[in-house]
């Protein structure tokens, strides 16, 4: 006498199937963050010894020998021309010797920079029994104190375009690529204008220049999504674990919101020069704080990354519709007589107890695909 197969057998298959994505992602985060922040140290970290006398020479040539590769310390002439390198983002700190010691810092680039080369001067002031006075030529907006708000604002407009991508490709799965993709164009102006908002009149997190902080919003998160809707079609339900390694993992680790490449390891801080998450921060940063200053290169970062998504759509659309060509001449019954023609009749009218199960099952996948895009 046969049995049927084992209900509860078949929901552990079930269920432990389904597990192998939650434990990935608990790598991969683990990873990623401990790897990126468990431990910053810098290295290579520029600063600047104002002076051109021996004295700043030696001072120099001391630290950068103390170091021991943490600093890369370099004199300049001025006052002005240290100022200077601050402001383009080329060094993130500058000390002034002198019986009043002076540190200038631009807080802007990156707090916890700031913060590192603040205490290595402290003891430099200290040693020679003087109290060292800080001064910010950049500082943040009153809003964003830290001036980690920006990565923040990264993290939610991140969130808000990956979790789309798992509602446009599963439920919208039957919509032909080009409505996909006017929805993820769509989706990204949404969410870019959310982020705006957040920005500037909920949390003030810049004072000034929010229509370029929603632009570049939107460009990031339009990408973002024309990435993952292409993607979808290929990866289908694992398509969540995808975006979460681009876009999360390997994003969030390297935008330089919390600590730039000079603190991190060496594999973090390389995906900053042209990962999108980067492109966004630094963006935003020389947009608001430094007068544009390496803003055209950001923008063409998120230009790309948006490029990459438009050419994986195309690509997604050719290979459906390469699918939809294929799908019905190898399903298509051989010609024969009435009876033949009365069976196809009879299996267009009433879906046959197989298909039923099948769409089920697409329609159970599509949703346990967005339940568990949205949970993370």
């Amino acid at each position: 006498m046969s049995t049927g197969p084992n209900p509860t057998a078949c929901a552990l298959r079930h269920v432990l199937g389904h597990l192998l994505t939650p434990l990935l992602m608990c790598l991969g985060m683990g990873l990623a963050y401990l790897g990126a922040f468990h431990a910053p140290q810098p290295h290579d970290l520029r600063v600047d010894i104002v002076g051109s006398g021996p004295a700043a020479q030696v001072l120099a040539q001391t630290l950068q020998d103390k170091g021991d590769g943490a600093l890369d310390v370099r004199t300049v002439a001025d006052r002005a021309t240290a100022a200077t390198s601050l402001h383009r983002q080329d060094s993130f700190g500058a000390y002034i010797p002198g019986e009043h010691p002076e540190l200038l810092v631009a807080s802007a680039s990156s707090d916890t920079s700031a913060m590192a080369v603040e205490k290595v001067f402290t003891q430099v002031a200290a040693d020679q029994d003087a109290p060292l006075k800080v001064t910010d030529l950049a500082p943040t907006a009153s809003g964003d104190p830290t001036g980690q708000g920006v990565f923040f604002l990264l993290v939610a407009v991140s969130i808000g375009a990956y979790a789309s991508v798992a509602v446009i490709g599963a439920a919208g799965a039957a919509l032909p690529m080009r409505i996909r993709a006017l929805l993820a164009a769509g989706t990204s102006l949404v969410v870019s204008l959310i982020g705006a908002l957040f920005a500037g009149p909920v949390f003030h997190l810049v004072d000034h220049g929010l229509a370029g902080v929603w632009a570049l919003s939107w460009l990031y998160a339009a990408g973002i999504l024309l990435i993952g809707v292409g993607l979808h079609s290929y990866l289908r339900r694992w398509t969540t674990l995808g975006v979460m390694v681009l876009f999360v993992m390997l994003n969030f680790t390297s935008s330089g919101g919390i600590y730039r490449p000079e603190l991190q390891p060496g594999f973090f801080g390389s995906l900053h020069a042209f990962w999108n998450g980067a492109g966004l921060v630094e963006g935003i940063r020389g947009h608001v704080y430094f007068d544009g200053h390496g803003l055209g290169g950001n923008v063409l970062v998120l230009a790309l990354w948006f490029l990459a998504g438009t050419v994986l759509v195309t690509a997604a659309a050719r290979t459906e519709a390469r699918r939809n060509a294929t799908a019905p001449a190898g399903a298509a019954p051989a010609a024969g007589g009435t009876g033949t023609v009365t069976a196809q009749k009879a299996e267009q009218t009433e879906p046959t107890e197989q298909t039923e199960q099948t769409e089920k099952g697409e329609r159970a996948e599509a949703e346990e695909e967005m339940e568990e895009s949205v949970a993370v």
